[in-house]
């Protein structure tokens, strides 16, 4: 890695489906993640992410087009691997498209996409979306064998799940803390070595961003919910510039 990549600017992408998520709390339109993705781009974001997940619990179907015709930033669609949200990425061709996994059940995202096991079907469904221009991303595991499939079936980009990294911080596990860390160091080497573009994204907040903004393979970053959590207390536009302060930190 050179040096001029390690100082690179690092990618922030901002997630609004929690502002959806307390819209359809109460019903309405209100608060309109539309408003929250232009504050997003005004206060430095260099994307917008949302989730049109098969039970529309945070974005609805309505909500990508108007935010895609909104702002001026890329736009990257979260989405299962499914013939519906396959069909609705072809018709809005969003910029971006990371495919997750997705459980009815869970709260959010939980754990990386299964690739090593799934990767013909993956494949076939990856090709379409990239025939049609969008740049495909896929959300694993700090996990080796992910990261190769990933890579056959594909993709152009990865992004590494830190959900487990955050767990720790947030238990004070320092042990098991700094052990998940070094996967996701050497993850993001493999990925790059594969000529994969890297990413990263899950419970990322204030106090933990720092290390992993530190990588010097990863590109972007991709946070959500605390932000928008964080938004109650500051405003977004602050909540967003110190986070965007606290990656550029920790790239110096």
């Amino acid at each position: 890695m050179t040096a001029s990549a390690t100082t690179r600017r690092l990618r922030l992408g901002v997630n609004i489906d929690h502002v959806a998520t307390l819209r359809n709390a109460r019903g309405g339109a209100m608060p309109d993640p539309v408003r929250a993705a232009k504050l997003a781009q005004a206060a430095g974001a260099d994307g917008i992410t949302l989730h049109l997940r098969e039970d529309r619990r945070h974005i609805r179907d309505a909500d990508l087009p108007a935010v895609q015709q909104a702002v001026d930033i890329p736009i990257n669609l979260e989405m299962a691997a499914t013939d519906e949200m396959g069909r609705i990425a072809l018709a809005q061709k969003p910029h971006a498209i990371c495919i997750v996994p997705e459980r009815r059940e869970e709260r959010t995202t939980e754990g990386g996409l299964e690739v090593a096991g799934d990767e013909a079907r993956l494949r076939d469904f990856i090709a379409p979306l990239a025939a049609a221009g969008s740049r495909v991303s896929l959300f694993v595991a700090p996990d080796e064998a992910q990261i190769e499939a990933a890579a056959r079936v594909g993709a152009r980009v990865v992004e590494l799940h830190t959900g487990a990294y955050c767990d720790y911080c947030d238990a004070g596990d320092s042990a098991a803390r700094d052990e998940e860390l070094r996967r996701l160091f050497v993850a993001a080497t493999l990925a790059d070595e594969l000529g994969l573009e890297v990413h990263a994204g899950h419970g990322l907040n204030f106090d933990n961003v720092g290390p992993i903004a530190a990588i010097p393979e990863l590109v972007e970053l991709n946070i959500g919910h605390f932000l928008i959590g964080e938004a109650v207390f500051i405003g977004l536009d602050r909540a967003i510039k110190e986070m965007r302060r606290l990656m550029d930190l920790a790239r110096e």
